[in-house]
């Protein structure tokens, strides 16, 4: 790789990669040719039917991190540049991420799709519409409330009281006018005023169906469950009183199929599904990650944010719906991350502090006890910027040998596969070796007690307190024997607690959980906390001010 004064861009770097033809990638995975469904040159689905005589019996690789500064600390770049590091290792590997949501990309969190040299391709196309999957999650979502407004306006017979309508519809872009809307206004023949709202696509309990749902009958039969609310007399109506979950599979049954895509080093990658980890439960879908796992020997893949979201959700939902095992877990460490946590402000980051890193250093600790407290021996990939110093990397360094867990320096975005070969490495020293996984808590528990596991054993909180409100929500969630569902906390994803501007380890801390949402075809319970909002706003410069395309149809300033 060539090295010059002035970086180039991630997508020039994606621009001048050779792509190889996906037919060739998929022979590589061992996908037959008529499981292969072609989406132009580079991209297709797979037809996970045809691979029915497959096991899915490979290694799973969880990439995780601390909790990320605005900027990201590059863990989706981590997760394929150590499927690189593999494969030049000679493994058998595939690497399984989310797709991209518009409404991130067009705002302040850039693309999913890794860094520099540790990329998946085609990434312009990954990040803006790929294959239309959340598309196709959008039109589903956005077809039942359709359905339930016109019926309704055809006459109501499910009695269903427009006021206590809990089924929102949804768009995958941020966009902060449309949390709370009035619809159906100007008279009988445009439908029933009621109050409605739209929710970001990715946070909809139907992304949540797509990516745990095992198969098309369990897609079908999850979305056929969805409470979409409530009649006059407080009974909860759900999907299949409607009688239309036949219609929203119709709606998803292409975009179900698992996108295989490649990596710059031409590792098979499959991305699909794109659950927020802030919001809803933040991995990959279960089809693309056991699609994987009957590929390959071993399958890298990635959990949103740090490892109090979306590491917490991967094993206590994901895990235990898909019957995944993660047999290692790699955190990602920055030094900017670690100074920020440790009081620096952001404009700073740049600057060589390493007593910041000493006191911001406790969030990796407690990342590193949280993932041990799932029964799995964590690896810390310390993750290096340009900006970083030498002695701010022997700081954290020496810090995690003091804690006898295992580090490897990492730097794959500068050198793509090459650079992850020492945490490719210890990777494979623990990856074979038996753990002890289990969840943190048995989803028999009460709703108290599962939430007050996660906040006191994963975020270190002191206790939790429910409001009036969620009380109530519980006592109707027990009512209607809906409580024996794990949980899926939507917290921010800068700090442990519920406060963004609490950084480090806090102690002593209280998280308030403000409102309960039962998400029956998801089989998880949404506990809101803090002022995290389902529809995010775009920042003040959003990134679409950068963007373009040129006048041969090639997209400028993503990323």
């Amino acid at each position: 790789m060539s090295k010059t004064t002035q970086p180039l861009s991630d997508l020039e770097i994606a621009r001048n990669a050779t792509m190889r033809p996906i037919a060739e990638i998929a022979e590589v995975a061992g996908i037959p040719e008529d499981a292969l469904e072609l989406y132009g040159k580079y991209k297709a689905k797979i037809d996970v039917s045809k691979l029915s005589q497959y096991t899915p019996n490979a290694k799973v690789i969880l990439v995780t991190a601390t909790n990320p500064t605005p900027a990201g600390e590059g863990k989706s770049t981590v997760t394929v540049g150590l499927a690189d590091a593999l494969h030049r290792l000679e493994q058998n590997v595939m690497v399984a991420l989310r797709e991209p949501s518009l409404g991130p990309v067009m705002g302040i969190k850039g693309g999913a799709t890794g860094g520099g040299y540790a990329q998946v391709l085609p990434m312009d196309d990954i990040n803006l519409h790929f294959t239309g999957d959340i598309h196709a999650i959008t039109t589903a979502n956005n077809a039942l409330s359709a359905l339930i407004d016109n019926h309704i306006h055809q006459g109501n017979i499910l009695n269903i009281d427009p006021r206590r309508i809990i089924w929102k519809r949804v768009l995958d872009m941020n966009d902060r006018a449309l949390r709370h809307i009035v619809i159906g206004l100007g008279g009988p023949g445009q439908g029933t005023p009621r109050e409605d709202g739209f929710d970001i696509t990715v946070a909809s309990e139907i992304m949540a169906i797509f990516c745990l749902a095992t198969d098309l009958q369990d897609l079908k039969k999850r979305l056929s469950d969805i409470v979409i609310g409530y009649t006059y007399g407080k009974e909860p109506v759900f999907v299949r009183d409607l009688g239309v979950e036949g219609a929203l599979t119709l709606l998803l049954k292409d975009a179900f199929k698992p996108n295989l895509v490649q990596t710059i080093e031409g590792t098979p990658a499959i991305i699909h599904g794109g659950p927020f980890a802030n919001i809803a439960h933040g991995c990959n879908s279960i089809q693309a990650t056991n699609t994987a796992r009957k590929l390959a020997d071993i399958v890298v893949t990635e959990a949103g944010f740090g490892a109090d979201l979306g590491a917490e959700k991967f094993m206590d939902i994901k895990a235990v719906q898909g019957n995944i095992k993660p047999d290692a877990v790699v955190i990602v460490a920055t030094a900017r991350a670690l100074k920020m946590h440790g009081g620096v402000d952001k404009t700073e980051l740049k600057t060589e502090n390493v007593e910041a890193i000493k006191k911001g250093i406790t969030n990796l600790g407690k990342h590193i006890d949280t993932v041990r407290q799932f029964g799995v021996e964590p690896i810390i990939a310390l993750n290096r910027f340009i900006t970083d110093t030498e002695a701010e990397i022997e700081e954290i360094m020496e810090w995690c040998n003091d804690q006898h867990v295992k580090v490897a320096r990492t730097n794959v975005w500068e050198e793509g596969g090459a650079g992850g070969i020492e945490l490719a490495k210890a990777v494979l020293e623990v990856v074979n070796k038996e753990n002890h996984f289990k969840p943190i808590y048995d989803v028999t528990d009460s709703i108290e007690h599962k939430v007050r596991s996660i906040v006191q054993k994963v975020y270190g909180a002191q206790d939790v307190k429910f409001t009036d409100n969620a009380q109530k929500q519980i006592a109707e969630i027990e009512k209607f024997g809906w409580d024996s569902m794990p949980i899926c906390m939507a917290k921010t994803q800068y700090s442990l607690s519920d406060q963004p501007k609490l950084l480090g380890r806090p102690e002593g801390f209280t998280i308030t959980v403000r409102e309960l949402i039962p998400k029956l075809g998801a089989k998880f319970i949404v506990c809101l906390t803090g002022d995290i909002m389902t529809m995010p706003g775009l920042p003040k410069v959003p990134a679409a001010l950068k963007m373009d395309v040129d006048e041969n149809g090639n997209a400028v300033g993503l990323f």
